[in-house]
């Protein structure tokens, strides 16, 4: 095993497109990091020059203390699995797995035992003589991580390896992958797009946005203190919320506009508690700023659980008028529509909902954006019933709309 290092690396395509600029990241030994961000953000192209597939136009890359910038794949000890597997279709399962150790000219009874050992902690063992045609998408790519696994190597870097398997596959190998880091622990460097993935397997996550690191933390720590707009959109399922507020001070403390709604910012969110002391949010005192709330900080408040949050917290209602509803069993999905001058016309959230950025609809319409809130089973809510919604106000989370970073 060994620990990971880039160096303000950067790669460059022709004279002027930057696919990732100035990566610094220490990987540490036994890690499992993953890479998130949309498509084209320079997730694989980072991953890809740790692996030697692409060259670095400049910065260090650190394999242990070797700067591998010039080494070739097969001289930096890393093993890398792919999205679509990349087995030889006329060998079977056993030589697929042992071909790198062949190549190495390794003994053959070594290679026996290791590709004996690996079929064991992945429960391949009885698909050893298998062709890959005869085996399902999750097989195949259990053999896959096999190979990767029986050479041994001090890093194992997996491009978005779970991207051609269903939904409910997709869930098991999540699973299987988590523990066989635990079992093996080597470092880990894993890419994808599926946000749920990096904050379900991670110890940290890196986001990138255009070939910049926008955020790298622990799933927990960037959920709950998201850096900035982009990263609190990419980051949950569903999304969270987006509104524009404006800060007033009230009473002695502050709270935030929206519409004609009320939110009084608790200590922590006003950066007033221990750990923050020190921060001040008064220079945004009669200024708009974008206030965003998770869809699980807004609750039905005719049932049990908004009473309780209004008991324990400070809390806002709102009145809503549901537009779509979806039951998912132990809880509901609730969208509705904000006005037209709540609405936040950012470029972050404009790409994360799918928007062309400042696109506001025509100026006849009155329409907003789309509001979710996932709320308790037991609620009675029905679409085009107006109902009243409990904001939970001790899990707001505001940002600064010019430069999209978040406040304190």
């Amino acid at each position: 095993m060994a620990e990971v290092t880039l160096e303000d690396v950067k790669k460059v395509y022709g004279e002027d497109v930057v696919a990732v600029q100035d990566m610094n990241l220490d990987i540490e030994d036994g890690e499992f990091i993953v890479f998130v961000g949309p498509s084209g953000c320079g997730k694989s192209t980072a991953l890809r020059m740790i692996a030697g597939l692409e060259d670095i136009s400049s910065g260090k890359v650190f394999i242990g203390d070797v700067v591998v910038n010039d080494l070739p794949p097969r001289d930096r000890d890393i093993a890398m699995v792919f999205q679509n597997y990349a087995l030889y279709p006329h060998m079977n399962v056993r030589e697929n797995m042992g071909f790198a150790l062949k190549l190495r000219k390794m003994d053959k009874g070594e290679i026996d035992r290791r590709v004996n050992e690996a079929a064991k902690v992945l429960s391949i063992e009885h698909f050893l003589d298998r062709k890959p045609k005869a085996l399902s998408g999750g097989q195949r790519q259990r053999v896959a991580l096999g190979r990767a696994i029986v050479r041994e190597p001090k890093a194992f870097l997996m491009d978005e390896p779970l991207s051609n398997l269903d939904a409910k596959l997709r869930v098991q190998m999540r699973t299987e992958i988590g523990k066989l880091h635990n079992r093996i622990g080597v470092t880990t460097i894993y890419v994808t797009h599926d946000q749920t993935e990096a904050m379900t397997m991670a110890d940290r996550i890196v986001v990138l946005k255009d070939g910049i690191v926008q955020q790298v933390d622990s799933p927990q720590k960037m959920y709950e203190n998201p850096n900035n707009v982009f990263v609190a959109g990419f980051i949950g399922s569903p999304a969270m919320n987006f509104l524009k507020a404006r800060l007033e001070r009230e009473n002695g403390g502050y709270v935030m506009v929206v519409g004609g709604t009320r939110i009084p910012l608790s200590r922590e969110a006003a950066g007033q508690s221990e750990e923050r002391r020190g921060s001040d949010i008064g220079e945004y005192v009669d200024k708009d700023l974008v206030l965003g709330i998770r869809p699980e900080h807004i609750e039905d408040a005719n049932v049990e659980e908004a009473a309780a949050l209004g008991e324990a917290n400070q809390a806002s209602t709102i009145e809503v008028e549901p537009q779509v509803i979806e039951s998912m069993g132990s809880e509901k999905y609730v969208y509705f529509e904000t006005s037209r001058d709540q609405a936040v016309r950012l470029d972050s959230v404009a790409e994360l909902t799918g928007q062309e950025p400042g696109d506001g609809g025509s100026a006849e319409s009155s329409s907003g954006d789309m509001m979710v809130a996932r709320v308790s089973a037991a609620s009675q809510a029905k679409r085009g019933e107006k109902m009243r919604m409990v904001l939970d106000a001790s899990k707001v989370r505001l940002f600064d709309p010019e430069t999209e970073l978040a406040i304190l």
